[in-house]
């Protein structure tokens, strides 16, 4: 007497298919008589569990073995008279085991998710400090409409290859040892389309543009890449589409340098407020319209840098901002009046007669600063 077929696979009756096909595969795998030289008894098993899985994985005789048994089956053959191939069972086993990637699961038949997409998006400096939100364009394959991206003409469909069975592999065997290779007649698509769609030219896709709202988080830098997941090409059939990678480049500024975080900016000062003293105003990355106003000491140099503490470019993981660097260029007079060169050549008079001791070195008692390089307090800073 047979036994029943869930049984041969220990399995209940409202199975699915994919615990089915698992349980197959486990219990093959371990009758299997390569497995099992010499054991006639393994041998039997794995015909049973190849015959109770061939009725169990088709619809129509699952339904008929769960109303009738075994006797529903014709002439109790659950290939309805053909006959039985163990051998077909094995190539297919083979084939699971021995196709694809070597690091991924026996029979691995997950859908393959869409190819990955790669655009680049140059930001201005502004844009790249304080975060934006652009639309980019993107011109990739879409799923064709008018075939339901099958590739076959409407009222068609693709065709089963007959060589390999719509596994898109053959296999051949020499001794015990199965070989895998791609289908010549189908070149591993598994089918082929005899009526293919005008629209798409049987290929399921058609080139689309469309437009993907992209957000860049403030601080974000040249060089670097934003994820956007599912925005790459579409999957076949019901595969995930795959990613959109966003490369970032950054405008050039006429004011500022950037450096990492912090952001360098060069201000030309007269040399009577290099030496005097006085204010000088210095741009706002944040705001055109506005700007710092910073006090400088009598007798700054050029080349000084002052720093302005938390007015750099705001830092990716939000603790808090760079620094503001002002790098003071004194602007040397290139043409003369009368008056001014009189002028110029009394003050040279009077720094040569303080350099050799004749006369007392001017301070201005109103500010305390130290020549070099000074750190100034955002706190500090007018406007």
């Amino acid at each position: 007497m047979k036994r029943c077929y869930y049984e041969v696979l220990s399995l209940s009756r409202s199975v699915t298919p994919d615990d089915l096909r698992k349980a197959y595969r486990r219990e093959a795998l371990k009758h299997h008589p390569d497995r099992n030289p010499d054991n006639p008894e393994a041998q039997a098993s794995f015909k049973e569990v190849s015959e109770a899985y061939q009725v169990l994985s088709d619809e129509q005789k699952r339904s008929i073995y769960d109303r009738f048994g075994h006797a529903g089956l014709t002439g109790g053959d659950p290939s309805g008279g053909a006959g039985f191939d163990v051998f077909s069972h094995m190539q297919d086993l083979f084939s699971e085991m021995f196709s694809g990637s070597m690091g991924g699961s026996f029979g691995d038949t997950r859908p393959r998710r869409g190819k990955d997409l790669r655009v680049q998006v140059r930001l201005t400096l502004r844009e790249a400090a304080f975060g934006c939100k652009r639309e980019v364009h993107v011109r990739a394959p879409s799923p064709c409409q008018d075939c339901g991206a099958t590739g076959a003409k409407a009222g068609t469909r693709p065709e089963s290859c007959p060589q390999c069975r719509g596994s898109g592999q053959v296999s051949s065997q020499r001794g015990f040892v199965m070989f895998t290779s791609t289908c010549p007649r189908c070149e591993g698509q598994g089918g082929f389309i005899r009526h293919p769609c005008k629209p798409c030219g049987g290929r399921g896709a058609v080139e689309k543009s469309r437009k993907v709202m992209v957000t860049f988080p403030a601080g974000i830098d040249a060089g670097q890449r934003l994820r956007v997941p599912a925005q790459g090409t579409a999957g076949p059939g019901a595969a995930p589409a795959g990613d959109l990678y966003v490369e970032v480049d950054v405008e050039e500024d006429a004011r500022f340098e950037r450096d990492g975080c912090d952001l360098v900016t060069r201000v030309s000062v007269p040399v009577t407020a290099a030496v005097l003293g006085g204010e000088i105003s210095v741009p706002s990355l944040e705001d055109e319209t506005h700007a710092h106003v910073v006090q400088l000491p009598p007798g700054t140099q050029s080349g000084t840098m002052f720093t302005l503490r938390g007015e750099g470019i705001p830092r990716l993981d939000g603790r808090g901002r760079g620094s503001l660097g002002i790098l003071v260029q004194v602007e040397i007079p290139t043409t003369l009046t009368s008056r001014a060169r009189e002028l110029f050549e009394s003050l040279d008079a009077e720094l040569r007669a303080v350099r050799s001791g004749g006369a007392a070195p001017f301070v201005d008692e109103r500010n305390d600063f130290v020549r070099g390089d000074v750190e100034i307090d955002s706190g500090d800073v007018k406007g």
